[in-house]
């Protein structure tokens, strides 16, 4: 009987080994001697060289989040939502800063701190404080407004305006109104994107 068992067992480890997948059912001898475990069934193979996942969900758990770091090794920074009451941003916020990144108003052209400003550094949300654009990105359009050519990476949140005219551009994290997005203008920029900001919506910090 143990000579039958181990027979066996040697036959579902080469099937296992040659194969990658097997898919078993108990035999009479292992019902015999009392073993009613039920064997799961395996039907792929392995897919990270790991040895064969037993279960869909240990795949998930294991194979497929070293996967996924695998074919995206330079992922997006993870941008951490700020949310806040209205009343608490009205609290925070200068009555203008409120107007223009809460009911998403827009400052007088040429009027804005930054609209010429050329330093090297960071511009962030005015609001929460979140990086939102390079100092190299920044270009003079002649618009009236900051003028960048694109975001830091998943910073920058785009919304169709209700009329479909325009694009506009919110901070990722807090929803705060920054301005709109224009494509085609023909800038000798790498994007050929115009990031037209409200200077009241972004704060700059110099480069160490």
């Amino acid at each position: 009987m143990a000579g039958q068992v181990q027979r066996t067992c040697f036959s579902l480890s080469l099937a296992v080994i040659v194969t990658g997948s097997f898919t078993c059912r108990p035999s009479p001898v292992v019902r015999s001697i009392g073993i009613h475990h039920k064997i799961p069934s395996l039907k792929s193979k392995p897919s990270i060289g790991f040895g064969v996942s037993p279960t869909t969900s240990s795949r998930n758990r294991l194979g497929v989040a070293f996967a996924s770091t695998r074919s995206n090794p330079n992922p997006e920074p993870e941008i951490m939502a700020v949310q806040k009451p209205e009343e608490e941003w009205q609290a925070i916020l200068s009555p203008e800063q409120f107007r223009i990144l809460r009911t998403k108003g827009t400052e007088l052209p040429g009027t804005g701190e930054y609209n010429k400003y050329f330093e090297n550094g960071i511009y962030s949300c005015a609001g929460c404080g979140t990086p939102l654009y390079k100092s190299t990105t920044k270009f003079d359009s002649g618009c009236g407004w900051p003028a960048f050519y694109e975001g830091l990476p998943g910073a920058i949140n785009r919304t169709p305006d209700p009329d479909g005219r325009r694009i506009e551009i919110t901070c990722a994290a807090c929803g705060g109104h920054l301005g709109h997005v224009f494509k085609g203008e023909g800038f000798p920029t790498p994007t050929d994107e115009r990031h037209c900001v409200n200077s009241i919506s972004i704060k700059f910090a110099p480069a160490n």
